[in-house]
């Protein structure tokens, strides 16, 4: 399972959503298709354009709730005070990914930004 953890500001397009994905994802050699799914924090739930990228590129998104997050707040890579503040946790896009991917999961590199949209890849198992 691969997933892309977003972050974003208020008010993002589902451009600046699709595009911080492809940019994240470009590192690693993976496309858009590699993905099992996007994930974000439950409290982004009004955030159309986090939906709506979802279904440009027709994955499901998971709406991963504050203490499955927080459960998974060791191993993110990055600490945002903005993102401590907000939701309780040191990044919204790597501790989302992280925990919609599974016990096992791993990131692949600390989060990108793109603009107001934060986006980082998590795995579970092998892959990539």
């Amino acid at each position: 399972m691969i997933v892309a953890g977003i972050g974003c500001c208020k008010g993002v397009s589902r451009e600046q959503v699709v595009a911080a994905v492809e940019s994240a994802l470009e590192p690693y050699g993976l496309s858009p298709d590699s993905l099992s799914g996007l994930a974000t924090a439950g409290m982004k739930s009004e955030e159309k354009a986090i939906i709506e990228a979802g279904n440009a590129l027709r994955l499901p998104v998971f709406l991963v709730d504050g203490p499955a997050m927080q459960m998974v707040s060791l191993r993110s890579l990055t600490r945002s005070s903005a993102s401590l503040s907000a939701a309780g946790t040191p990044s919204v896009s790597e501790t989302a990914a992280l925990a919609a991917a599974g016990q096992k999961s791993r990131l692949l590199g600390p989060r990108t930004v793109h603009g107001p949209v934060t986006c980082a890849i998590a795995v579970n198992g092998e892959e990539p």
